[in-house]
């Protein structure tokens, strides 16, 4: 399923990728166009007016991202797999082959994925690895266990294929997550079924060309912890019959994310950007996800960079970190010292 909107000129090198370098699995193309103001909608029917495999959907207004996705995922899609492939994005040679396989081989998998290759555009395709060394299928709740821990998701979005039952029985993508739905919508597999994946080979190519959803600025960088915030919320809400550790899911995101605020609001003080970086804002998000955050070393961090002021401190900043490493050294002989009870 291939939403596209002013992505035109990205079209044929992007299905030409899922239906001339994937021999072996049986695949159809729908391309959503949301009411791109350009020719992507023309450049769409051309395409499927050459190959009986491509359907094309144009809207006549702009629907939004998350509407198209769900269009795809939960009114088209019916075949054994789905996956979700921006049109500025490309696979990989035989990454549905790999996926199909070990979906076909692992009925308790509800998605697989694998390494994603970045690429500058205009530039030329990174060379991609397309022989596999194997697979592993890691219990679900293990999995989502890591992202709650880590506070990030680990996925790009155009690597992943998913179960298509699996993706009607936990729904669509939520409107309310503009731009960490992807995150969320994995977590929600994940709470569901076991999640495979593909080692050795690479699974897809994401184009970099400033334009991404994903590209975000210093006061975006905000935001997106917002969105993470509510993102982990959504699945511990939507998935709390599934996840009986509940509670300590949240403590562990909340830590994190507070973590990362704090950390984005000292380091603005070590390059010179506060007048960039909303750092109060990031020290009221860290109270919003963690009460308890003044016991963090990154706030202590952050109070310790305030008193040298945003002036002085990125002059100073190597011999604050000079302090920071020898007091952790201390720490370390201390420690070592204690466990030789000496």
């Amino acid at each position: 399923m291939i939403p596209c909107y002013k992505y035109g000129h990205f079209l044929a090198d992007c299905v030409s990728s899922v239906l001339d370098e994937q021999d072996g699995v049986d695949v159809r193309v729908l391309i959503i166009d949301d009411a791109s103001p350009d020719d992507s909608a023309e450049v769409a029917q051309k395409l499927a007016a050459s190959d009986p495999r491509i359907d094309v959907h144009v809207h006549e207004t702009n629907k939004g991202h998350i509407a198209t996705y769900n269009e795809g995922l939960l009114e088209w899609a019916d075949g054994d797999y789905v996956a979700l492939l921006s049109a500025d994005d490309r696979l990989v040679p035989g990454a549905l082959v790999r996926a199909a396989a070990l979906l076909d081989a692992h009925p308790e998998a509800g998605f697989a994925y694998g390494r994603p290759l970045r690429f500058q555009h205009g530039g030329p395709l990174p060379k991609a690895r397309t022989q596999s060394t194997g697979s592993v299928v890691y219990p679900g709740h293990w999995w989502l266990d890591r992202r709650f821990r880590e506070g990030t998701g680990c996925i790009t979005s155009p690597e992943v294929v998913v179960r298509t039952g699996l993706q009607r029985q936990v729904g669509g993508y939520d409107p309310a997550l503009p731009h960490a739905g992807d995150i969320e919508m994995w977590m929600r597999l994940a709470a569901h079924a076991d999640v495979g994946y593909i080692r050795g080979a690479d699974q897809a190519f994401y184009r970099v060309h400033g334009k991404n959803m994903s590209t975000v600025d210093f006061g975006g960088q905000l935001d997106d912890l917002r969105q993470r915030l509510v993102a982990f919320d959504s699945v511990l809400t939507k998935c709390a019959d599934k996840l009986p550790d509940a509670d300590r899911l949240a403590d562990q995101v909340h830590t994190r994310l507070a973590r990362f605020a704090l950390r984005r609001a000292y380091r603005a003080y070590d390059r010179g950007r506060t007048a960039v970086v909303p750092v109060d804002e990031c020290v009221a998000f860290a109270e919003e996800c963690l009460p308890g955050y003044r016991a963090l070393p990154e706030y202590r961090a952050l109070r310790l960079r305030r008193r040298i002021g945003p002036r002085a401190m990125p002059y100073l900043q190597p011999l604050v970190w000079s302090a920071v490493a020898e007091r952790g050294r201390e720490w370390l002989w201390w420690e070592s010292w204690k466990r030789r009870g000496i």
